[in-house]
This record gives C-alpha cells, sequence and structure tokens, in this order.
C-alpha cells in the first residue's frame, strides 16, 4: 500500500521508495529526514483542503509533513 493510502494513525513500517520517481531535490529531502526501508511511519494527519495536502507523518521519533505526491512513491506494509 502506498503512505498516501494508510490510514491516520495505523501503525506501519516503509517497505520501499520508489527513488526514481522523486526529483533530486525531493529525493534528497527525504533521506535526510530518515526515510528509508524498515523505518517505522505513521500518518498522523492530512490537510482538510483541496488534495488533502500536505500529509503529516511521524517517521521514527520525528513528525514531518509531506506532500501527498511524495507519499505516492512510498509503499509501506502495516505494523503486525
Amino acid at each position: 500500500m502506498q503512505l498516501s493510502d494508510l490510514p491516520l494513525r495505523k501503525a506501519a513500517h516503509i517497505d520501499s521508495i520508489d527513488w526514481s520517481s522523486l526529483s533530486e531535490a525531493e529525493a534528497k529531502r527525504l533521506r535526510e529526514l530518515g526515510f528509508d526501508e524498515g523505518v517505522s511511519i505513521e500518518a498522523l494527519h492530512s490537510g482538510s483542503i483541496f488534495g488533502r495536502d500536505p500529509i503529516a507523518c511521524r517517521v521514527g521519533r520525528m513528525t514531518v509533513a509531506i506532500r501527498r505526491a511524495q507519499a505516492r512513491a512510498i509503499r509501506v506494509a502495516i505494523a503486525g
């Protein structure tokens, strides 16, 4: 499942990231924020305006906001 489809407050981990679908700057930012295979992740909140952007996610112990388009490049598996 894509991170953009992960239900809110559902614990998961990152299975894979399609780095080739992201721009170089987007990929660099996600790497710097700790996005990598095996990392725990949880969608906390999504925007309420057009497109429901951004998505607030807990990555490890940090909370970050990313665009839904970037979240579609991230495959996750629900924990448990």
